[in-house]
């Protein structure tokens, strides 16, 4: 203890420098009882001055951490430190928590230790501001590193479940994604009067979780959620909904019906949060984060944070539902188009297959038909318009169309395909397309091709030796150049044609050459019906779990034997 003189002489000599002073000023004993604070300091502690001294910290300021571990330190080996000290005063204050930064140094007297200074200056908003500004750049990587693994395909449940599966577990225990169907299910149950159905589309848990949580719906069920419940108002209001720690009774209304509480609380979950997912500022669903055991409530910060997430989800879901419902028309469109091509003569046998692409939400331009002709000859066709999308399926229809009629008019296979380039070209309106024409006569027991730029039909032999039938390629149509050939090839009962367009067999950054001895790992059985070649050849070159990068459409072709 300082004795009386030394300590009034110190206190008066401090109270002369120091009581003017905006910075807090602390003087302890070497027991961490206040010897002197300056009246700065007795207004950060919300206490007089003359309460303090005495008495040590622990007691005075209880909702404050002192950092009396580092202050004992100082006093025992005499070095200087700077100490960051947080909680609360006696002071009033709205915030969570206050911070002050402090420097102090050890007080010596005729080779005694006698106590510390330390002088305070409150950093609350300054810490605050940091905080923010790491949560900030926190909450950005996490934006950053969900670019890369969110909406990798255009496939709206893939983009969902990508999203549940990033929620967790960096933000939740569980996650749901739950979109609008997009039209009714002829065999769902009725939904009741003022009940919301949405589709699960994307879930995610830690794996002691997904069990129960997957009981409670699965991806691709759908779940009923009655009047009032979370879902509801987040969809109503557009905001974000947070259930923290909730009561049964508070539970049993925000669930999608009360009969699931008791399972809730057998999962553990005690805190949820649900935001909107809205692409072009229309509602298309919901995202739940739930929590359980010993997880944390949500706070402002996750909320924030999942807002982001949704919002950047979104992006990815509006894109692959426009793309989507492209894909769709396009399909239709093409199916349509290629549900029933044309009957062909009776001494010829056909068999088709159309594959749209799984790797694209996009559909191709590919075709094909059986054109009867005069004479017993049937015109076989093949054909790939370039790009994706509807406008390929459209330009597909149009370069079809108007080959049917030239057919009719020219048969010759190179004719068709010098006129049918010179009226495309004339009407630049269709992109470019490849094509392969084959002339059968089965009356002459032959075969004449015409290609134009499309890829060599495949023969198979009444024995099963299978090759490639090489022939002059001329230019693509549409591009104005002409000089198609025609090649008349013997062909007898017994072989088999076929016709394919490039997505069965390339693949990307493949040279062509490799990809067309792809075609060489065929062997059919000798004598197997058309259908049963093209299952072969399609679980050959695409087997089960292949996603293809194009659309595949196929036509064999077979004489029947005479009679």
């Amino acid at each position: 203890m300082l004795d009386d003189a030394s300590s009034r002489r110190t206190q008066a000599l401090l109270r002369q420098l120091l009581d003017g002073t905006e910075a807090g000023v602390v003087v302890f004993d070497p027991e961490l009882c206040f010897q002197y604070v300056n009246p700065t300091l007795a207004r950060m502690n919300g206490l007089a001055a003359a309460e303090h001294i005495g008495r040590p910290v622990r007691e005075v300021l209880p909702g404050l951490d002192a950092r009396e571990d580092i202050l004992r330190q100082i006093l025992a080996d005499g070095i200087p430190r700077e100490i960051t000290s947080s909680g609360h005063t006696l002071a009033g204050s709205d915030r969570p928590r206050r911070f002050w930064h402090a420097a102090y140094h050890r007080i010596e007297e005729d080779g005694r230790v006698v106590g510390l200074v330390g002088i305070l200056v409150e950093v609350t908003e300054a810490h605050e501001q940091q905080r923010n500004l790491e949560r900030a750049r926190a909450r950005l990587a996490v934006l950053d590193q969900a670019a890369t693994v969110i909406g990798t395909t255009l496939d709206m449940d893939t983009t969902c479940q990508e999203l549940a599966a990033f929620l967790v577990p960096e933000l939740a225990d569980a996650a749901t994604v739950e979109v609008f169907p997009h039209e009714a299910d002829p065999g769902a149950r009725p939904v009741p009067a003022g009940t919301l159905r949405l589709r699960r589309a994307g879930l995610a848990a830690v794996p002691g979780l997904l069990a129960r949580v997957r009981s409670f719906g699965a991806p691709g069920t759908y779940v009923d959620y009655q009047p009032g419940s979370s879902i509801q108002r987040c969809l109503e209001s557009g905001r974000p909904m947070v259930d923290n720690v909730f009561t049964d009774a508070e539970l049993s209304r925000s669930a999608p019906n009360p009969d699931r509480v008791a399972a809730y609380r057998a999962s553990g979950l005690h805190s949820a949060l649900v935001v909107p997912l809205s692409c072009r500022d229309k509602p298309v669903g919901t995202v739940t984060l739930l929590r359980a055991d010993d997880s944390p409530a949500f706070d402002t910060d996750d909320v924030a944070t999942a807002q982001d997430l949704a919002r950047r989800a979104a992006i990815a879901l509006d894109n692959a539902r426009r793309y989507t419902a492209e894909h769709h028309i396009a399909l239709e469109l093409q199916q349509a188009l290629l549900a029933a091509p044309g009957r062909p003569h009776p001494g010829l046998d056909i068999a088709t297959r159309y594959l749209p692409s799984g790797a694209s939400a996009l559909v191709g331009g590919d075709w094909f038909d059986a054109i009867a002709l005069p004479q017993g000859r049937t015109l076989l066709v093949i054909g790939d318009v370039m790009g994706h999308g509807v406008q390929a399926a459209v330009d597909m229809s149009h370069y079809n169309s108007m080959l049917k009629v030239i057919a009719r008019q020219q048969p010759a296979p190179h004719l068709i395909l010098d006129t049918l380039d010179a009226l495309m070209t004339e009407a630049a309106a269709e992109r470019p397309a490849t094509c392969l024409l084959v002339l059968a006569d089965p009356v002459r027991g032959e075969c004449t091709y015409a290609s134009a730029g499309h890829l060599p039909p495949f023969l198979i032999e009444a024995d099963g030796c299978t090759r490639l039938l090489h022939l002059p390629t001329g230019p693509p149509l549409g591009v104005g150049r002409g000089g198609h050939t025609s090649v008349t090839v013997p062909c007898g009962p017994g072989r088999t044609l076929l016709l394919y367009t490039d997505g069965l067999i390339e693949r990307r950054g493949e040279d062509i050459d490799v990809s067309l001895d792809r075609l060489n790992t065929l062997r059919p059985l000798p004598g197997a019906a058309l259908t049963e070649i093209l299952d072969h050849v399609l679980h050959t070159l695409t087997p089960p779990g292949t996603v293809t990068e194009d659309d595949i459409a196929i036509l064999a072709a077979r004489f029947r034997a005479s009679g």
